[in-house]
């Protein structure tokens, strides 16, 4: 299910605070996509404990604390290196490749796919400062996000985005084997900054890159990756 929503630690090889973005801070600490769910999950909590269900009662504690974890919404220093392209989302790096089609930007490409776990904090951020040329979604399935196949059968929304230079890539959001709410709050024709958010998908999911075959990419397989302040590449 497609949502909107809106809302008001490290940066690595970052030698010169010039290169550095120092953003404001978010009005809460959650993504307000979770508010619905903390409330939900602290008023069970509060229930339990108000009729005597002492043991009960913590447990939901523990669920509720859980939960306003998941919806965490750190801020992030962003990274301003010319070309830098910043990474869209928390999470592993599961590919890195050429590909030679794909839905979303004309001929071969680059594909860099980050899986996020039920661990990760799971706003996703802009890549790169540009122009929403295409908004899309893609109803789908619901396969493990981590399968190759996920990219193109799962429940996903595209962006594609054309930078002041000319150059286009996508941006994917992909929703998982649990996941099953993508929420993102922009629209074509928007013009969307490096680092800012711009949604998040609930509980375990994927995020999709395709990229300009020149890009120079900054991450390998494996590589864990934060949103907004870890480098994925540089356009060229």
């Amino acid at each position: 299910m497609l949502t909107r929503w809106s809302l008001s630690d490290n940066c690595m090889g970052m030698k010169n605070v010039n290169d550095l973005k120092w953003p404001a801070k978010a009005d809460f600490p959650f993504a307000r996509p979770g508010f619905v769910y903390i409330a939900a999950a602290c008023m069970v909590a509060g229930l339990l404990f108000l009729v005597g269900w002492t043991v009960a009662g913590v447990m939901a504690s523990c669920v509720a604390a859980f939960v306003c974890w998941f919806f965490r919404d750190p801020d992030r220093v962003i990274p301003q290196e010319k070309g830098a392209l910043v990474s869209p989302a928390d999470g592993r790096v599961i590919v890195a490749e050429r590909v030679e089609t794909n839905d979303y930007v004309e001929g071969p490409c680059l594909q860099v796919s980050i899986f996020m776990n039920v661990f990760n904090v799971h706003v996703n951020r802009v890549p790169f400062t540009g122009v929403v040329e295409r908004a899309q979604y893609f109803p789908g399935k619901f396969f493990n996000a981590s399968l190759d196949k996920a990219s193109k059968d799962n429940e996903r929304n595209a962006l594609v985005i054309k930078t002041e230079a000319g150059k286009r890539y996508g941006v994917v959001q992909i929703a998982g084997l649990v996941a099953r709410r993508i929420v993102c709050k922009v629209e074509k024709g928007e013009t969307l900054t490096r680092g800012d958010r711009y949604g998040m998908i609930c509980f375990g999911s994927r995020l999709d890159l395709y990229l300009s075959e020149d890009t120079a990419l900054a991450v390998q397989l494996g590589e864990k990756v934060s949103a907004g302040s870890s480098i994925i590449g540089y356009l060229k």
